[in-house]
């Protein structure tokens, strides 16, 4: 177990100062975990699309998508144990694959991170919208409202550590009411359909064309959302007391919880919704909405929006937290422009100009949002995203276990010879959900979009890969990394083949010049 008095010296390890406050317990990080994958916000966004594109039976889509992603959550555990700094994915890609690769890995992950805020706040602000009026919700309005979900974020975020961990307790508390309670009562009380609908599609191959194989392939692309959010816990190891022992630990039991809550939800909502087939039609556009409403009665309606909406908001502050502390692991290793300046920390011991940077970022992304319902195409950036960066860190870690560049068993947290058995599986499943999700589907697009719209993921993540990868070439960003060593102390203490140092990289990259 780490002496917590060890943690800056661990930290002075890898070259860097303790600047941020070191006041999270293990309660605080597993809260961020469960906060932002959220099952109000996974489950709630994906129902509607799963029921239109596979019917009933699109839990089993949620089912695959959960054991999927447990692999690649138990990859990532093992890989925050020993590697216990703020960047995650992007801090173990540099030095396991390299600089370069590190760099391009980090750069893709920062978009698709502002992107699922992006998401997250246009999501919730239809729950907002249903608080105050009764009323169809526009574009403009929607937009307006996501900003809204955005700048309370950020609000929240300047005001501190502890405040943002009050508010994530909240949002616990309000999963719970909206989740598990709800979702009880519904099965005990209101059930109106037998378990025998679970495997019934009720005709909803008919928007893939017939096919329920494309159908599922559809709703398995959308469902992966449901599973996002579990590298939260890793963006803020720097803030973490014992975080070899606690990061690994909280981002395992949040998955698990969240992914039981998931489940429960999914069964509940499906069971209980008197007419399912209005939902595959689409005449019902909020399957959970009439679910409770109708099992619970008109007076829940109000009661319920308020919980679901702090749920939402809870979400909303703790992916603006993690995403403020990647943008600073990243300028602080001066891997960005006016990276000074990004990684400014303030009196408050947060790096506040990241936060607003990316909640900035985040408000313009909703514009996308004033072409009709985006909903679809939000979550399939959100996830797109994400799963080519799962891709990239299980891959990378999957080889430099086998070439002796890793060694898990040094961690707090080992799996022994079973890791490399995740590992390869994880690698298996990313890659073909990674594909499934990219795929261009019309089913996805927005009413009457053009093929841009329909190879929007493709499109837009390529160009941000080429864009990348212009700047590694043209600025050459893995120069500019601070010296000093890159390794923990597992790391280092593990084997011979350890990572080589900032300096030594550097002096590498001089002679390859």
């Amino acid at each position: 177990m780490d002496d917590p008095r060890t943690d800056a010296g661990d930290l002075a390890e890898y070259g860097y100062q303790q600047e941020l406050k070191r006041t999270l317990s293990a309660w605080a990080v597993f809260a961020i975990g469960f906060a932002t994958i959220s099952p109000v916000v996974g489950i709630y966004a994906v129902v509607q699309l799963g029921f239109v594109f596979a019917g009933p039976a699109w839990i089993g889509a949620v089912v695959v998508a959960f054991l999927g992603q447990l692999l690649v959550a138990t990859v990532y555990a093992e890989l925050s144990s020993q590697f216990p700094i703020t960047g995650g994915v992007y801090q173990w890609v540099r030095r396991l694959g390299g600089p370069r690769l590190g760099w391009l890995v980090g750069w893709i992950y920062l978009a698709s991170a502002v992107a699922s805020l992006t998401t997250v706040a246009y999501l919730g602000a239809t729950w907002l919208h249903m608080l105050v009026s009764d009323e169809a919700l526009s574009p403009v309005t929607h937009v307006l409202l996501g900003v809204v979900f955005v700048a309370a974020a950020l609000g929240i975020n300047l005001l501190g550590v502890n405040p943002v961990k009050h508010f994530l307790n909240a949002g616990i508390v309000a999963e719970g009411v909206a989740s598990i309670a709800v979702s009880l009562i519904l099965l005990l009380f209101a059930r109106h359909n037998g378990f025998g609908i679970l495997f019934d599609t009720l005709g909803a191959e008919s928007a893939s064309g017939g096919s329920v194989a494309a159908g599922f392939l559809t709703c398995l692309a959308v469902a992966g959302w449901a599973f996002l959010g579990f590298d939260a816990t890793t963006q803020v190891a720097e803030e973490t007391e014992q975080p070899r022992r606690s990061v690994p630990r909280a981002l395992l039991r949040a998955y698990l919880f969240v992914a039981f809550t998931v489940l429960l939800t999914a069964f509940a909502v499906t069971l209980a919704l008197p007419h399912p087939e209005e939902a595959v039609s689409g005449k019902i556009v909020d399957p959970v909405f009439a679910a409770v409403t109708e099992g619970l009665g008109a007076w829940s309606e109000k009661p319920f929006i308020v919980v679901v909406l702090i749920a939402f908001f809870a979400c909303a502050i703790s992916i603006q937290t993690y995403i403020g502390r990647a943008v600073y692991a990243f300028a602080r290793d001066r891997q960005l422009p006016f990276s000074r300046r990004l990684a400014t920390v303030g009196p408050r011991q947060i790096p506040w100009v990241s936060l607003v940077v990316t909640a900035v970022l985040a408000g313009l992304g909703l514009l996308l949002g004033l072409n009709g319902n985006a909903a679809a195409t939000l979550i399939a950036f959100g996830s797109g995203g994400f799963y080519f960066i799962f891709l990239a860190v299980a891959v990378v870690a999957l080889l430099a276990r086998l070439n002796g560049r890793w060694n898990p068993s040094a961690g707090e947290f080992r799996l022994g010879r079973t890791g490399l058995l995740v590992n390869v599986l994880a690698v298996a499943w990313l890659l073909f959900e990674a594909v499934n999700i990219a795929w261009p589907r019309t089913e996805l697009a927005p009413a009457g979009g053009s093929w841009v719209q329909v190879w929007a993921v493709v499109l837009v993540f390529s160009a941000l890969f080429v864009v990348g990868l212009a700047y590694v070439v043209i600025a050459k960003p893995h120069r500019q990394l601070p010296l000093g060593p890159v390794t923990g102390k597992a790391a280092s203490e593990a084997t011979p083949t350890a990572t080589p140092t900032a300096t030594e990289e550097a002096t590498e990259e001089v002679k390859a010049s």
